[in-house]
């Protein structure tokens, strides 16, 4: 390679490569689409959480899944009112996918449901929390932007709880 092209090719990975780096994490493609994910994950959580009271084994997993119940059904709410004033909707019910996971659940019982329930919750949490970051950065509409960021300190307490009580052993 000639002494002048060298350095032009360099040049180009370097830029090529920043670029690649400086990009932003997957998020959900669209505002409507991180409302729908909220929504369904809202409901989910809700309905698991009231499962979870019935069927836990610990004291300990029944006052976290009232927390949750308590939580994601006050969000909901949140979420329904901002979708419906930035002109959207959210969805009023709980999707296939996640049914098959509430199903899943609801074979269990005892501490077998205790330790299912507690690494499901840890794991979605987790995953809640990459989107609802993704969206306070860089998602379109700013009341969803700030709706997101907001909402992120309760997830964390709950992935915090969950991942506490899956280290005691519940």
């Amino acid at each position: 390679m000639s002494k002048t092209l060298f350095p032009a090719a360099l040049a180009g990975a370097v830029v090529y490569c920043s670029l690649a780096i400086a990009k932003p994490p997957a998020g959900p493609k669209s505002d409507a689409a991180f409302l729908a994910m909220a929504a369904q994950a809202d409901m989910t959580m809700a309905h698991i959480g009231k499962m979870a009271q019935e069927r836990a084994a610990t004291v300990e997993v029944k006052d976290f899944a009232g927390t949750l119940v308590r939580d994601h059904t006050s969000d909901y709410e949140r979420l329904t009112a901002l979708a419906a004033k930035v002109g959207d909707s959210v969805p009023k019910s709980i999707d296939e996918r996640n049914r098959r996971t509430i199903n899943e659940l609801g074979q269990r019982r005892g501490k077998t449901f205790d330790h299912d329930f507690l690494n499901r919750q840890s794991a979605e949490h987790e995953k809640l929390i990459n989107a609802y970051k993704w969206e306070a950065e860089h998602g379109a509409t700013p009341a969803i932007r700030g709706y997101a960021s907001n909402a992120l300190a309760t997830i964390e307490r709950h992935l915090h709880d969950a991942e506490n009580l899956l280290k005691q052993r519940v």
